[in-house]
């Protein structure tokens, strides 16, 4: 026996930008406005800003942020990261995976809604330059239905033209990351001619930038982008998204349309009056009466049209809102679960190593190897081996006078060249040397030697090696 009173779930089954078809289905939302519509644009602009102004701004020579892949060197907050420093990188990263998790745990998808760099260019620039263009939600569906006309060419070769500059620039930002701001500027400079297979590369990212901002769209947090989909692994009743408090809403008999002097919890009706504001002002198509899904971004858009909504017929606001599903039904104030506490404990463990690790980071690293397949040589009394060495100068100094003094056991270091030489900023200099210790001071086949390297008479760093002898008997 079917019952007729279920909810309709057929919303799980399909996507709000795919038709029964198959085929895409654009969306056309309204311009949204609103308490929250406003901070989000305020953070948006400071954060495009703070993207935008990176990798031109320099601290004590270092480019602020740079992830300079090609050659293994990376900024972040203006300090410096070769490939030796690996480790840290690798923590930084799962740092930001623990996080994000955590604030994903605890607020939903917040950070889609106010920090995703995709989010921000999608709704705070490229749409914003579309409802200047093309109009608000109406104007849009009615110029998309529109023949081919003067009025259609014009807007459309507008939008696209603008679209494209802005990817553009884009890429550019994007390239200066890569390669350094000062690298680009020369690259501008010097013109196009001496730079194609760069300018081919700009613009492929301007091509893979403008497809994703003027027609995949919104198609990219639901299907490209892995982090919707853990969201339902992550959420509990506890996490606090955008949601529709149903309680208030739905009432005993469900929604019913406005109408005015009529008392509506006398007549068992929620406070939804049906009006899909909240519908059409979503960027992903979606009804967020129906609970948490997919594409939800938590943008807050169905949050201020809904406030807007109830304001003018009288009722309270906050029917859709910042809420978990515990606060909704049971009346549960925020707070901290086992899970969420689990996650603090672990992200404040990894955030003090990484700090410790920090501090233990030098400014040079030193390198100093035996040359693999090469025997320990007599010379009269002493043994001598052949190494290479590596030195990184992780500074905006010049190193001089770079050389290296034996410490233990005695011996003499010989470089092969010149035995004072200098390593450039942000450079490395590598070579060979001999070390050469008296027999009586080595402890049997294998001997751990520690040396330093001096930059003039101050020590810059110190490592250690193994120096192969006769075995002892």
């Amino acid at each position: 026996m079917s019952n007729t009173n279920l909810p309709d779930e057929s919303f799980r089954d399909s996507i709000g930008t795919i038709t029964k078809e198959g085929k895409r289905n654009f969306i056309y939302p309204k311009k949204p406005s609103g308490k929250f519509y406003d901070k989000r644009k305020l953070l948006s602009y400071l954060l495009l800003a703070f993207l935008f102004a990176a990798p031109f701004v320099k601290i004590n020579g270092n480019q602020f942020l740079m992830f300079n892949v090609l050659e293994r060197r990376f900024n972040i907050f203006s300090f410096p990261f070769w490939p030796q420093d690996f480790h840290l990188f690798v923590m930084s990263m799962i740092i930001g995976v623990v996080g994000l998790t955590l604030f994903t745990v605890a607020f939903g998808r917040i950070f889609c809604g106010w920090f995703c760099p995709q989010t921000i260019f999608m709704e705070m620039v490229f749409r914003r330059i579309e409802f200047w263009i093309d109009g608000d939600r109406g104007a849009q569906i009615r110029l998309a239905k529109q023949e081919w006309n003067a009025e259609k060419i014009r807007k459309r070769v507008m939008k696209l033209f603008i679209f494209f500059v802005i990817s553009f620039m884009i890429a550019n930002v994007f390239l200066a990351y890569l390669v350094g701001s000062d690298e680009l500027i020369k690259m501008i400079t010097e013109g196009p001619a001496k730079n194609l297979s760069t300018l081919v590369a700009l613009l492929v990212f301007t091509g893979v930038f403008y497809f994703v901002f003027g027609w995949f769209r919104e198609q990219v947090c639901i299907i490209a982008c892995p982090y919707g989909r853990l969201q339902g692994v992550l959420l509990d009743d506890k996490s606090v998204i955008v949601a529709y408090d149903h309680v208030r809403g739905e009432g005993e008999n469900g929604r019913k349309k406005w109408r005015n002097g009529e008392d509506r919890k006398e007549l068992g009706y929620g406070d939804c009056i049906d009006c899909k504001q909240c519908v059409v002002v979503c960027p992903t198509g979606i009804d967020i009466r129906n609970g948490t899904q997919l594409e939800c971004v938590n943008c807050t858009a169905c949050i201020d049209e809904c406030d807007t909504i109830m304001e003018k017929v009288g009722l309270p606001k906050g029917l859709i809102r910042y809420a978990s599903e515990a606060e909704i039904v049971n009346k549960e104030k925020f707070s901290l679960t086992t899970r969420m506490k689990g996650y603090i404990a672990v992200l404040t463990i990894l955030i003090g190593l990484l700090i410790g690790l920090l501090f233990l980071r030098g400014e040079v690293e030193a390198t100093v190897l035996r040359l693999p397949g090469q025997l320990y040589e007599h010379k009269g009394d002493k043994i001598s081996n052949v190494f290479t060495y590596k030195i990184v100068n992780k500074t905006v100094k010049e190193l001089d006078s770079v050389h290296f003094k034996l410490v233990n056991p005695k011996g003499e270091v010989k470089v092969v060249g010149n035995e004072y030489f200098k390593v450039p900023k942000e450079g490395l200099a590598e070579g060979t040397l001999f070390i050469e210790i008296n027999q009586a001071f080595l402890t049997g086949d294998k001997t751990k030697i520690k040396i330093e390297v001096y930059s003039g008479k101050e020590r810059i760093e110190k490592t250690t090696s193994n120096f192969l002898g006769p075995r002892s008997f």
